[in-house]
């Protein structure tokens, strides 16, 4: 990464963290992906039963790998043959594993699901949330972040799912109400009331979509 580059996400991290923790969250910064997979380790006590959604910067830190190879009671819903049942156990986890659509400089948490097991499971289930979030999701404030959240995440994920709908074919959101459509329920993160529910590690590094 270059080094300006770096320094710059160094110096609006601080910022993000303070955010978060004017919202009774807390948040960490990580200036690498081994970083990153360190603090979360360190987030997440040895024995918890973790779950997630479909978290790919989990897995681009290697976290996912960590929590299947550690002492750790990983809930892998792709070993469920009821989906349906992963979802369930997964609102009983010690510990879930999301990040964010986006995430403004003040802290406000935006993600948009299709199945909405992840929001639902953000907003209430799991004793613990932990958000990995890369640096490139941070939006300068809540509309910024909403518009990423439409207009770059859900036409990446309808893509990569195969999704047929408009965003997957024009690469930006048509506000459509397709059958296939990702942009059911929106949640928006802006308080817990839970102190240390919800932990954000900050990567500088450009994660997930």
């Amino acid at each position: 990464m270059n080094e300006n580059l770096f320094r710059r996400n160094e110096l609006l991290a601080r910022k993000v963290v303070k955010g978060l923790a004017s919202r009774n969250m807390e948040g960490f910064y990580a200036p690498t992906k081994e970083a990153a997979l360190e603090q979360a380790l360190s987030l997440i006590p040895e024995g918890s039963s973790v779950a997630m959604g479909g978290c790919t910067s989990a897995h681009e830190i290697g976290l996912v790998d960590a929590l299947q190879k550690g002492n750790y009671r990983f809930i892998d819903r792709d070993a469920f043959a009821d989906k349906r049942a992963a979802m369930l156990a997964a609102y009983d986890a010690d510990v879930f594993l999301a990040s964010a659509n986006a995430l403004t400089e003040d802290g406000v948490i935006v993600n948009i699901d299709g199945n909405s097991n992840r929001v639902s499971a953000i907003a209430q289930g799991p004793k613990k949330v932990v958000f990995i979030v890369g640096m490139n999701k941070v939006c300068k404030d809540f509309d910024g972040a909403l518009k990423r959240a439409r207009n770059v995440a859900a036409p990446i994920n309808a893509q990569r799912f195969g999704l047929d709908t408009p965003c997957a074919k024009t690469g930006s959101c048509m506000d459509c109400k397709s059958p296939d459509t990702i942009c059911c329920q929106f949640l928006v993160t802006r308080f817990s009331r839970h102190p240390g529910r919800i932990r954000v590690v900050l990567v500088n590094d450009a994660l997930g979509f």
